[in-house]
């Protein structure tokens, strides 16, 4: 399913106009994405939990010349799915 497909889904289930469902739709993701950024974490009662997770610096290997690098170390977004997300 893509973001067209999904605001499709939502028009129809909440019934509102497709313009509508894609201003909410981004305005949630907006949302979603400030927080994260923002460093807090975002949980959606059956659905997941978004947080921000630090990835520390380890040793890599170029593999065109097969140099030994350093990957410095960064923040990465995580997703958990929620019981009822799970298959």
């Amino acid at each position: 399913m893509n973001k067209t497909e999904l605001v499709n889904a939502i028009a129809a289930a909440a019934g509102l106009s497709k313009a509508d469902s894609k201003k909410a739709l981004d305005a949630t993701l907006d949302a979603i994405a400030a927080a994260v950024k923002s460093g807090d974490k975002v949980a959606l009662l059956g659905f997941g939990t978004f947080s921000v997770s630090e990835r520390a610096a380890r040793q890599g290997i170029n593999p065109a010349t097969k140099q030994a690098i350093t990957i410095p170390a960064k923040k990465v977004v995580k997703f958990k799915a929620g019981a009822e997300l799970q298959a």
